[in-house]
Parts: structure tokens; C-alpha cells; sequence
């Protein structure tokens, strides 16, 4: 008779799983051995639990399909706490498969009460604490993934785990029993009064969000944008949404381009589709002027202590979408234009060749300008190529790349958490399956990078091929460029420049350091035509100061 973890093991391969993140103790390593044995499933193992959640947080958004984390009971639990609300607020499905203690044990070090702490997270817990329903509560951990779209926790006892187990009747799986609602169609008088205001919006610029993936409404989009003469942009998650159209200005908000934050101080009218308008997004400083229409299947008339919009549109983003495009025929007659007048070949010049940011800075001798470190390397990796985005200062530079679609961008920025960006493209690396001819590169500073640089030794074991490149300041940029602009020691802030390739090298990978960008197409040309994973220990000065931090100066950081 099969025992329950096993039976376990089976429900989740029935859930369409074929990627488990783990790091093994005792109140998962019975579950994680028989899942892993199953046809299909490829299993990375990590150094840090923390690194489970991260990774499969990356895989869902490289792939759109849901993959597990595993850890086991109490402290595995406990180290998950940074990750889990990174994916709840960007609203990405997973499950963790996470051992309980032993339900019958006397006495066991372990022990904690978990549905708090991962309560206090935003996601979900489910304590399965009987054998007979067990598969229920697989099947809610799923279904409630799916239809919420967030993370759960499945936690089952060590013990109970390993008791004999035989199912009356086949699994069901969560996918059964999904609602077939079809998509959300707008209200029609709504409907009109965006039509109007779009009709009559001499510079609009619609505003593009995962919302617009996930419904798979890009080309319609594209096709509104162009019927109502506005312009494209797209929040951080969906950077490049709309890289390859003439009047895409890029990111929308904190990390906006000089182009871009000119372009949204002159708007009308913002409509903003599948995005939830969040602080960094949808500030009223960024656009001042813009009346701001939310078309999303969700929207929040309140977010992050400030209205999100002012006309709400409470639809799916495709059918949402056409229902605008038809209302502007009917209103205008098919193909007569609207009075949008924002649309010029200079503009569309200046979108094709102007810097993201051309702020002059003194760059000492023997380090190298971010920026022209970021646009070398853009030039010599070819277009179909993933990019990570780690997270603090240097994460800027990195996000103006061009030429590259949203579906092989992955960050997760929503938490504001440092250092995940090497587990994100371990959870990359695993989505796409190209092992030795893994086509990824990876932007982290050198701080992150340092907080799970164990990981190294499981891209070496994985055997995968990873482009880390380090951007390295000496530091915490974030903190040192705010603390010098208030007149403040950063010393604290400042920690030197530790040879990153050497540590690469210890663990078997490769390194170099960069110090001359001239050298660049020439390391990326060995790095391509060989198998493993390699580090780019790039200096690059402690001067230039990212926009987004000079503007959160300029504001008094803060100050919300």
C-alpha cells in the first residue's frame, strides 16, 4: 500500500507541475523524493530556502504555469517569510509544499506556529491535518493559486505524511472544478464615456500592465493606440510590452526615461490597461494633468493612499479594449481620426535615439558609466535572450535595454526586497529548460548578488549556463547616494569591491572582471561558445546616480 506522501507526490504531477524548488529537511524530504521520481519532473535543489519561493515566484512569470517550493517544517518556513510577499503583491500563483511538525509528537525543537507567519505575508495557509481529505486540500491549494492568483502554503505533518494511504476513487484535480465564466465585458455606458474622453484627447497615452499578458491583448492594444493616434507605454513587470512600435516611450513611472516623464507631464488622458495603478506607477506627480482611466478586472478606486483613477472600467483587457475600439467607430464613423495631435516623426526620432537619461557625471579613472556598460551589452546580446533584474540602484539601467519583448524580462519589484535576483534566474533557467545552452543574463549589484551568492554552487551542479553580470559599486547605491546628499557618513554603506570572479571561480563557474567596455563583445563571443555559468565583476562608479534615486532626492526620501 502506498504511503501518503506518495499518493501526495502523484496529485501534484495531476496538477500540471513539472518543476519542484527545494531545499530538503525532514518535513519534506519523503514528499520531495517521490515527486521528484515522477516522469517529467525536474527537481532543483538549493542552498537556501528562501531561494525555493524566489525561484518558483520567476517561473511562473516565465512561463505562466505554476511550479512548487518546498521546505520543511519551522525554520524552513521561517525563511521564506521575504519571499512569499514579493509574489502576493505582484499577484503571482504558486504552492509550497511545507512540512508541519509531527502531529502526534510529544515534544519537537522545530515546532511553530506557521499559519500566522505566512498569514502575515498576504498569502494563504492550509494546515492538512487529515488523511482522508487530503487531497482537498491539494486540490484548494491550486484552485485557490489559480483563481486568487497568490501563493499557498500546504503545510503537512512530518508524521502524517508517512502513514499508509489508499484512495477510494481517482484524483480530481483543481482544474475540474474551475468556474467557465468566459471573459468580463464592460459596462456599455461606461464604455462611452471612455470613448468620449479618448475621442476628444488631443495626447492621450495608454498605459499597458501584466493584466494586458496575461489576457493576451497586446496586438489589440497596439491597434487602440493607433485608432485614437496616443502613445504606448508599460509598467516595470512589462517592460517591453510594446518595444517594437515607433511610439513606445518604455516604463511607465519611477523608473521613467527623460523622454517618457516629458511625455506624461503633457498628457489628457491615461488609459491604463491591466495595470493596478500602484505608488510607482500611478502618482499624480508623474502625470499632473491626465485624467487617468483604469480598465482592469479589478480596479481599486483606492490604492496606496491615493485615488488610482478617475473613470473605472471594470472589464477583461482584450474585450475591454475592443469594446473602446468599436465605440470609436461608432461615434466617429470607421477610421475617422480622433484629435490627438501627440503623434509626430520628430517624436518618433527622438523615441529611437535619445538616452534614457543623459545626466553628466564625473567618472573617475578605472571604473565604468553604468550606463554605457548596459547599452554595450544590449548591443551584443542577441535579442531572444532572457534578461533578470535584480533589485536596488543599479536595477535601473538594466530596464532601459531596447529591442526586447516583456516575455523574456522577469523581475519582481512589488516587495521592494534586494538580492534575488541570482534565485529569479535560477528560476528562469529552470522554465526554459536549455541547460549548457542556457541563453540568459542576469543584472545584480554587487550587494544582492553577495545575499545568495551560495547559489553559485547549484547553477554549477544544475549545470546551467547563466550570464551574471555584477554590476559593482562598492556598495549599497540606494543608500550611499541618499546619505551623501544629506550630508551624512556612508561609510557604513561602503564595503569595497570583493573579486566576484574569484568567488565564481571557487565554485567552478568563470569570471572576469571588466574594467574597459571595448572588452565586452569579446568575453560575451567565449561566453556563448562555451557551457557554464560565468560572473562579469563589473566596476562601474560610485557617481552616477540612477533618475528614479535622484528624483527620490529631490522629493526628500521618505517623503510619500
Amino acid at each position: 500500500m502506498p504511503k501518503l506522501y506518495e499518493a501526495l507526490a502523484e496529485a501534484f504531477l495531476a496538477e500540471g507541475v513539472d518543476t519542484q524548488f527545494v531545499l530538503m529537511g525532514d518535513g519534506n524530504m519523503h514528499w520531495c523524493t517521490a515527486f521528484a521520481k515522477l516522469p517529467g519532473v525536474e527537481t532543483v535543489h538549493v542552498r537556501h530556502e528562501h531561494v525555493t519561493v524566489a525561484a518558483a515566484t520567476a517561473y511562473n512569470v516565465a512561463t505562466g504555469k505554476i511550479a512548487v517550493a518546498s521546505v520543511t517544517c519551522g525554520p524552513g518556513v521561517t525563511q521564506v517569510m521575504t519571499a512569499l510577499p514579493a509574489a502576493v503583491r505582484a499577484r503571482l500563483p504558486l504552492v509550497v509544499f511545507a512540512g508541519e511538525s509531527p502531529i502526534n509528537a510529544k515534544f519537537y525543537n522545530q515546532n511553530i506556529d506557521q499559519a500566522p507567519l505566512v498569514a502575515a505575508t498576504g498569502a494563504k495557509y492550509i494546515a492538512a491535518h487529515s488523511a482522508p481529505r487530503m487531497m482537498d486540500y491539494v486540490r484548494e491549494a491550486f484552485h485557490t493559486a489559480k483563481v486568487e492568483r497568490c501563493p499557498v502554503v500546504l503545510g503537512v505533518p512530518y508524521d502524517l505524511q508517512k502513514v499508509e494511504y489508499m484512495a477510494n476513487q481517482p484524483y480530481e484535480t483543481s482544474e475540474m472544478y474551475r468556474p467557465k465564466v468566459g471573459r468580463m465585458y464592460p459596462d456599455p455606458e461606461v464604455v462611452t464615456e471612455a470613448v468620449a474622453r479618448l475621442a476628444a484627447a488631443k495626447r492621450p497615452i495608454i498605459l499597458g500592465g501584466r493584466g494586458v499578458l496575461w489576457s493576451g491583448s497586446r496586438d489589440a492594444v497596439i491597434r487602440l493606440a493607433d485608432r485614437c493616434g496616443a502613445l504606448l507605454s508599460n509598467t516595470l513587470p512589462t517592460r517591453g510590452l510594446f518595444h517594437d512600435h515607433p511610439f513606445g516611450l518604455g516604463i511607465t513611472g519611477s523608473y521613467f526615461t527623460a523622454l517618457g516623464r516629458e511625455m506624461y507631464e503633457q498628457a489628457d488622458v491615461v488609459l491604463a490597461v491591466g495595470t493596478s495603478l500602484s505608488y510607482y506607477v500611478g502618482h499624480r506627480a508623474f502625470f499632473p494633468k491626465a485624467l487617468k482611466i483604469q480598465l482592469d478586472d479589478a480596479p481599486r478606486g483606492l490604492r496606496d493612499g491615493q485615488a488610482a483613477a478617475d473613470l473605472y472600467i471594470r472589464s477583461d483587457a482584450l474585450v475591454g479594449v475592443e469594446a473602446i475600439l468599436a465605440g470609436l467607430d461608432s461615434k466617429l464613423g470607421v477610421g475617422k481620426p480622433t484629435a490627438a495631435a501627440i503623434r509626430s516623426k520628430e517624436l518618433a526620432h527622438r523615441i529611437a535615439t535619445e538616452p534614457a537619461d543623459s545626466m553628466s557625471f564625473d567618472i573617475e579613472p578605472g571604473v565604468l558609466d553604468p550606463r554605457a556598460v548596459v547599452e554595450t551589452i544590449d548591443n551584443v546580446v542577441p535579442k531572444d535572450w532572457d534578461v533578470v533584474v535584480g533589485g536596488g540602484h543599479q536595477a535601473y539601467f538594466p530596464a532601459q535595454m531596447v529591442g526586447r519583448p516583456a516575455e523574456r524580462y522577469t523581475t519582481v519589484r512589488e516587495f521592494g526586497a534586494v538580492g534575488n535576483g541570482l534565485s529569479y534566474a535560477l528560476g528562469v533557467a529552470a522554465a526554459r529548460r536549455q541547460g549548457r545552452d542556457g541563453k540568459i543574463v542576469l543584472f545584480e549589484g554587487d550587494g544582492g548578488l553577495l545575499f545568495n551568492i551560495q547559489e553559485f554552487e547549484t547553477l554549477k551542479r544544475q549545470g546551467y549556463r547563466i550570464l551574471i553580470c555584477a554590476m559593482n559599486d562598492g556598495g549599497y547605491g540606494s543608500e550611499f547616494h541618499k546619505l551623501r546628499a544629506d550630508g551624512i557618513d556612508d561609510g557604513l554603506a561602503v564595503f569595497g569591491r570583493p573579486p566576484l570572479e574569484a568567488i565564481a571561480r571557487g565554485f567552478g563557474l568563470r569570471g572576469h572582471e571588466i574594467r574597459d567596455v571595448s572588452l565586452i563583445p569579446k568575453l560575451f563571443a567565449d561566453f556563448a561558445a562555451q557551457g557554464t555559468s560565468e560572473v562579469w565583476n563589473i566596476q562601474i562608479s560610485d557617481q552616477v546616480t540612477a533618475p528614479v534615486i535622484r528624483q527620490t532626492i529631490k522629493r526628500g526620501h521618505g517623503n510619500m
